[in-house]
C-alpha cells in the first residue's frame, strides 16, 4: 500500500529525531549500546565506533570485540560487574581503560542495565559509554594542573569536610550553574543540590575512601535560574590549604539521561502505539497485587482481542493494520480511567488493569463503553472499516491472587465471549477453568499422539448407483487414544487446526492411506479413487508438494488414484492464492474436489478458474431435501452448475431412500453416506472390496 501523507510525516519526523540523538551523541562524547542475551547479538550507535577507535564498515559489534581491547587489569572486573546486572538486574556502572587499535588509553564510563521478559528471564543489556580520558587526566594531574582545572568544561568543586561550604568552584562549574564564583564560595553543596539530605552526606562520607580512589556518584544540579540537570561526579579526599576537604569532578550527564531513558521506554513500550508492552504490563501487574494485599483492594484484569482483525492484515496489508491497532489504542485510553493500565501483549491483543474498583458495576460499564467505541467505523485511507472486540474479565482476589492465573483466566473467559458470538464480554468462571484444562490436557494428549502415531484411517466408500460400484473412498481419520478409546474427529481436529497440529496429523494419515491403498491394488481389489481431506494450513505449508510427491514416490502410488478435497469457505478465504497452488497439484495428476460446498460464498468467477473435477454437495442439504422446498432448490442448482462445468457430482450424508431417490431424480448418481456404509476400518474395508470383487467374478 502507498505511503499516506500522514505516514510520510511520521517517518520524517522520526528521522529527524534519531539525527538529534546521533548529534547530541556525538557533543556529549556518549554512546548507546545493547546486547541480545539469547543470541549474542550487538548493536552499537555510531558514536560507540568513535568512542572505541573501530571501523563501523569492518567491525561486527559484540561484547568480545569490547573485551578484547579491555587492560588486562579491568577485563575481569568489567565481566564481573557485567555478570552481577545480569544476576541482580539492578543498573550498575564501572571505569574501565580500553585501548583503541591505535594503541591509545581512552578512560571509559559504561553504564548498564538488565531488561527482563515475563518470566524472568534476562533478555537484554542496554546501557551508554561515555569516554572520560580527559576528565581523568584532569583528575590525576588537579595539582599540577589548576590553570586547565579552572578552564576545562567540566565542573570541579573543592568543599570543606566540616561545614561542606565552597573553597574553590572552577569557570566549568561557574557556567554550568550560572552563578559567580564569589556567590557559589558563600554556599554550600546543599543550596545547589535540591534533592540532597543529611542522610546523604552522611552515607556518602562513610563511602568515601581515603586513599587514591574516588567514589562515583550521580546527583541532580539546581541553577541559578532554577531549572535542574544531572551531574555524574568522582569525589575524592584530599587536603587543600591544610584543611581536610573533598574534590568534586562533575560532568553534565542530561543527554546521557535522555539516552538512557529512551533506551528505558523502547525496552517497557510496544514500538506502534506506545503502550506499556507485555515486560511493563506484568510487572505493573505484580505491583499491584501487592498493594492490593496490603490495603485489602479489588481490581479486574481485562483481556482484550479484536474479532477477524487478521482478515484486515491478510487482505489490505500490515500497513492498514498498524494503523488500525495505532487508533484501537487511541480509543481504549478514551475508554478508561486515568488511573488504569492498558498495555499492548502483541498483534491485536489489549489489556486492561482496572484498580482499586470499589463497585463492581464499574466493571461492565467500561466494557460496553469499550465495546461501543471500538465498534465505531475506523477510516484509514480510502478504507471504512468496522471491527468488533471480544473481552474476558477476571478478578482478583475473586478468581485468583497470581498474576499469571489471572492472565489465564480472562484470556479464557476472552475465547468464551468470542464463542458466545463475539462483540461481547464474559466474566471467567470455574467451568470454563475446567473446559481450558481439559482442553489443555487433550492439546498434550494429542502432541503424544502424534509422536507415537497414535491414529487409525478409516474409509467411507462412494458408489456409483449406474456402474453399481465403489468408485472410490474417503479416508476418515480416529485416534486410538490408550485410556479413552477410539475418539471421534470433530473432538480433536478443531484443536488441532487451532495450534496448528493438524498438518503434521494430514500427513499421517496422508501416507497410511496411500499404503492402505497400494495393499488394495496389489492385492487385485479396486478401492477407487482415494480422497484425502486438505486443511488449508496443509495447503500453505512451504514444502507441501514435495511431501506429497516424496511419500507418492516412496509408496509407488500413482497420482491418478488420488483425489484433494478442500473446502469452500477455505478456498474462499484467499482464492487467487488458492488457485496457483491448486492448480499445481492439477498438473501432478491429482484430482480437485470441492468438499462442503454450497455452504461458502463461492463467486462463479473464482469456481470457473479452480482446476476442480468434482463438487460435493453438503449434507447439510441433503439432510432435508426432501422436506424443505429451499434446500430441494439449492440442491437442484448444484448439481445443474456442475453439470454446466463437467464436473462429477457427489451427495454426501445420504442415510434415507427418499434423499438417494430424489437426488437420482435429478440426476445425481454419486454418493456417500450411512445409508450404503459407515466408514469402516482397514480389515472390514478390504471385506467389503472382497465381497465385491467376487461377486463381479461371478
Amino acid at each position: 500500500m502507498p505511503f499516506t501523507q500522514v505516514d510520510t510525516l511520521l517517518l520524517e519526523e522520526y528521522k529527524a529525531k534519531i539525527e538529534t540523538y546521533k548529534h547530541l551523541e556525538s557533543i556529549a562524547n556518549i554512546s548507546s549500546w545493547e546486547v541480545d542475551l539469547i543470541t549474542n547479538k550487538s548493536i552499537w550507535s555510531d558514536q560507540s565506533y568513535e568512542i572505541y577507535g573501530l571501523d563501523k564498515e569492518t567491525t561486527q559489534p559484540s561484547l568480545d570485540i569490547f573485551y578484547k581491547h579491555l587492560v588486562k587489569e579491568d577485563l575481569q572486573r568489567a565481566k564481573d560487574v557485567l555478570a552481577d546486572a545480569i544476576t541482580s538486574g539492578k543498573a550498575d556502572s564501572f571505569e574501565c581503560t580500553f585501548q583503541d587499535e591505535q594503541g591509545q588509553l581512552k578512560n571509559l564510563v559504561l553504564n548498564a542495565k538488565v531488561i527482563f521478559d515475563e518470566d524472568n528471564t534476562p533478555v537484554k543489556l542496554i546501557g551508554t559509554t561515555q569516554d572520560i580520558t580527559t576528565l581523568k587526566q584532569l583528575e590525576n594531574k588537579a595539582k599540577s594542573l589548576s590553570t586547565i582545572m579552572q578552564n576545562t568544561q567540566n565542573e570541579i568543586y573543592i568543599i570543606e569536610a566540616s561545614s561542606l561550604k565552597y573553597l574553590y568552584v572552577n569557570n566549568g562549574a561557574c557556567e554550568a550553574l550560572g552563578y559567580t564564583s564569589d556567590e557559589l564560595l558563600s554556599m554550600n553543596i546543599f543550596d545547589i543540590n535540591p534533592y540532597l539530605t543529611k542522610e546523604h552526606v552522611f552515607e556518602f562520607k562513610k563511602a568515601t575512601p581515603s586513599d587514591d580512589d574516588s567514589l562515583v556518584i550521580r546527583t541532580i544540579h539546581k541553577r541559578k535560574d532554577a531549572s535542574e540537570y544531572h551531574v555524574h561526579s568522582h569525589i575524592h579526599k584530599i587536603n587543600y590549604q591544610d584543611t581536610a576537604t573533598y574534590v568534586i569532578f562533575g560532568t553534565d550527564v542530561t543527554i546521557q539521561k535522555e539516552l538512557e531513558k529512551r533506551l528505558e521506554h523502547q525496552a517497557t513500550h510496544d514500538a506502534l502505539t506506545s503502550l506499556p508492552n507485555r515486560f511493563l504490563f506484568h510487572d505493573r501487574l505484580a505491583q499491584l497485587i501487592k498493594t492490593s494485599q496490603r490495603d485489602s483492594q479489588k481490581f479486574a484484569l481485562l483481556f482484550i482481542d479484536l474479532d477477524k482483525f487478521k482478515i484486515i492484515n491478510d487482505s489490505l496489508g500490515h500497513a492498514i493494520g498498524d494503523e488500525v491497532l495505532r487508533e484501537i489504542a487511541l480509543r481504549l485510553r478514551k475508554s478508561i480511567r486515568g488511573s488504569d493500565t492498558l498495555a499492548r501483549l502483541g498483534g491485536d491483543e489489549f489489556t486492561v488493569i482496572l484498580g482499586n474498583i470499589k463497585e463492581n458495576a464499574i466493571i461492565p460499564k467500561i466494557c460496553k463503553k469499550i465495546i461501543f467505541e471500538i465498534k465505531k467505523p475506523i477510516v484509514v485511507g480510502e478504507h471504512t472499516l468496522h471491527i468488533s472486540s471480544s473481552i474476558g474479565i477476571s478478578k482478583y482476589p475473586k478468581d485468583s491472587c497470581v498474576d499469571a492465573e489471572l492472565i489465564q483466566y480472562a484470556d479464557v473467559a476472552m475465547y468464551h465471549a468470542k464463542e458466545d458470538g463475539r462483540d461481547t464480554y464474559k466474566y471467567f468462571n470455574q467451568m470454563m477453568s475446567q473446559e481450558a484444562n481439559e482442553k489443555a490436557l487433550l492439546d498434550s494428549s494429542l502432541r503424544v499422539a502424534i509422536k507415537e502415531e497414535q491414529f487409525e484411517v478409516y474409509f467411507q466408500p462412494q458408489y456409483n448407483l449406474c456402474k453399481g460400484c465403489v468408485t472410490g473412498m474417503e479416508a476418515l481419520v480416529r485416534w486410538q487414544h490408550p485410556t479413552r478409546g477410539l475418539i471421534p474427529p470433530a473432538e480433536f481436529i478443531p484443536i488441532a487446526e487451532e495450534n496448528g497440529l493438524i498438518v503434521e496429523i494430514d500427513r499421517i494419515v496422508m501416507r497410511r492411506a496411500m499404503k492402505q491403498f497400494l495393499e488394495w491394488h496389489q492385492a487385485g481389489l479396486n478401492p477407487g479413487i482415494l480422497a484425502l481431506n486438505l486443511a488449508m494450513k496443509q495447503l500453505n505449508a512451504d514444502d507441501f508438494i514435495e511431501v506429497l510427491t516424496r511419500t507418492m514416490f516412496e509408496l509407488d502410488f500413482q497420482s491418478q488414484w488420488l483425489e484433494l478435497e478442500v473446502t469452500e469457505s477455505q478456498v474462499m478465504k484467499n482464492p487467487e492464492s488458492s488457485i496457483k497452488k491448486l492448480k499445481r497439484l492439477s498438473s501432478l495428476g491429482v484430482g480437485i474436489a470441492i468438499d462442503d460446498f454450497g455452504t461458502g460464498y463461492s463467486s462463479l468467477a473464482y469456481l470457473k478458474k479452480l482446476p476442480l473435477n468434482k463438487l460435493k454437495i453438503d449434507q447439510s442439504f441433503v439432510k432435508d431435501v426432501v422436506t424443505s422446498e429451499e434446500d430441494g432448490a439449492i440442491v437442484k442448482a448444484i448439481i445443474a452448475l456442475a453439470k454446466s462445468l463437467n464436473l462429477n457430482i457427489i451427495a454426501e450424508g445420504v442415510e434415507e431412500e427418499c434423499q438417494k431417490q430424489f437426488l437420482q431424480t435429478n440426476h445425481c448418481d454419486n454418493f456417500q453416506g450411512y445409508l450404503f456404509a459407515k466408514p469402516l476400518p482397514p480389515q472390514k474395508m478390504t471385506e467389503t472390496l472382497q465381497e465385491l470383487k467376487d461377486k463381479n467374478d461371478v
